[in-house]
């Protein structure tokens, strides 16, 4: 049988542009194009390396300078949630949560634009039209799905793009009622992943990066016990971190 031969896989360095999470700071990433039957293998790869992806694109920040952005994961079957997130998964029982094809509907584009003309009004995602929700949803090499959070009476009230891998799920973008912040849903999105992970036998939720001056960010540190990237190796966080923050690739 004659052997396949692998293409070669090319990485590429973005041109620099304002940080979104540090002001005054300048993001800058390295990418490569997930496509072809390879795709699943090198996003499970790429993602224990540290990468995120967005459509069929994986990438990982290389910023000069700075080392803000450090990769964190959570090991799901020993997670214990503390009291603030106990109130959490309680005031949120009567949910009805189901993990959906990657297929985007109406229902959670309406619900996505108004996400994000609350919450992030000059934002780029805030001009996005239903089609560049489509390719955001539905442009995925690899297995990838929404979970759906509704209320008793059926109401769309969350969504969470989420990707499947070898060792666990990807938490790859939220958006929620911005009326409902009482129910507090971002944090009970991720906790529901956590117990999914569970209950599939995954070890891991990828939680992407966590910057810890940054506010919007920092929050990921909340659910324990954590593993952060730093180094080339994943540590458990609160063991200690070089002074820099310097999260290196994993090879």
């Amino acid at each position: 049988m004659q052997s396949r031969t692998r293409r070669p896989q090319f990485f590429y360095t973005t041109t620099p542009l304002p940080c979104p999470y540090l002001a005054g700071r300048t993001e800058r990433k390295i990418v490569t194009e997930l496509t072809g039957p390879d795709s699943e293998a090198l996003h499970d790869k790429l993602s224990r390396a540290g990468f995120r992806r967005s459509h069929n694109i994986a990438y990982s920040p290389v910023c000069p300078g700075c080392r803000a952005c450090i990769p964190i994961r959570v090991r799901a079957a020993d997670f214990v949630p503390n009291r603030t997130q106990r109130k959490v998964l309680a005031r949120n029982a009567d949910l009805e949560v189901r993990a959906t094809p990657a297929r985007a509907t109406a229902e959670q584009f309406a619900l996505f634009q108004h996400y994000q003309q609350s919450r992030h009004g000059g934002g780029d995602m805030a001009a996005m039209g239903f089609y560049d929700y489509r390719a955001m949803v539905e442009d995925t090499p690899i297995t990838t799905g929404i979970v759906e959070f509704r209320e008793p009476g059926g109401r769309l009230l969350g969504g969470c793009l989420t990707d499947w891998l070898s060792d666990g799920l990807s938490a790859v973008y939220s958006f929620f009622a911005p009326e409902e912040d009482r129910r507090s849903l971002g944090a009970f999105a991720v906790m529901w992943l956590l117990a999914e992970a569970n209950r599939s036998g995954l070890p891991y939720v990828y939680l992407g990066y966590w910057v810890p001056e940054s506010r919007k960010m920092s929050y990921k540190a909340g659910y324990r016990p954590a593993e952060v990237l730093v180094q080339g190796s994943w540590r458990p966080l609160g063991e200690e971190i070089p002074a820099t923050g310097e999260a290196v690739i994993a090879g």
